[in-house]
């Protein structure tokens, strides 16, 4: 809105190629960078955000419709908006460490992540050891496949196996040195999540998932660096 007021004062054209129209188009850049982390998170109407975003920052948008835009904008960022990020953040803290998975920079291993630890913190165990063995199939999927051996993995109809056999032929892989932590608590975090998967009278407990928890980290975190997808600092 500053940068708007200033151009309109000294009549520049936020459009043309001038001090005010670049810095509208670098300030529309990040909001652009923001509200994608920020509907990635939450659970309100991006659609209409996204419109109120396009008014505020274009800049084409005339004066008064700029103004309204911006009001609204800031009333749905403290109000409705708010209250989503707060609820998603709860995906932050469970299982496993989110940012590990954000490093990673791999969108769909966030997802899996923020779900498994969703459902942790809600208290939806075994929804969160399935969501957890998924995570940890594709993290095994993903070393093999920056090893160039997904060849391994795959059975003859060209698919890849299940996560059992996953599990076996990534324990003996010699291209995937894992610690003697990680091919002790591969076997174990596989029971749980089968168990939550296909148990027919199992129920899983917090203090299920409280044991496997430090092995989860391991196990994950290995696969990834594997994978090429983090380094060591």
């Amino acid at each position: 809105m500053q940068v708007a007021k200033k151009a309109r004062k000294y009549k520049q054209n936020l459009a043309s190629d001038n001090f005010y129209g670049n810095k509208l188009a670098e300030l529309r850049a990040d909001a652009a960078n923001a509200f994608r982390e920020l509907s990635s998170q939450s659970v309100g109407d991006t659609t209409a955000l996204a419109e109120l975003l396009e008014a505020v920052f274009a800049p084409q948008t005339i004066a008064p419709k700029r103004l309204t835009a911006s009001r609204e904008l800031v009333y749905a960022l403290r109000t409705t908006w708010k209250e989503s990020k707060e609820k998603s953040l709860a995906g932050e803290e469970g299982l496993f460490p989110l940012t590990i998975l954000v490093q990673a920079n791999r969108g769909y291993l966030v997802t899996i992540g923020r779900q498994m630890n969703g459902c942790f913190t809600q208290g939806w165990h075994d929804a969160c050891a399935v969501m957890m063995r998924r995570l940890i199939e594709v993290s095994i999927i993903e070393a093999f496949e920056h090893k160039d051996i997904a060849r391994k993995i795959k059975g003859t109809d060209g698919n890849y196996v299940q996560l059992t056999d996953l599990i076996a032929r990534a324990l003996s892989e010699q291209a995937l040195p894992l610690s003697r932590n990680a091919k002790k608590q591969l076997p174990e975090l596989r029971d749980v999540g089968h168990m939550s998967a296909h148990g027919r009278y199992f129920l899983a407990r917090k203090e299920d998932l409280e044991k496997i928890q430090p092995g989860c980290r391991i196990v994950i975190e290995e696969f990834l660096h594997h994978a090429g997808l983090l380094t060591t600092t």
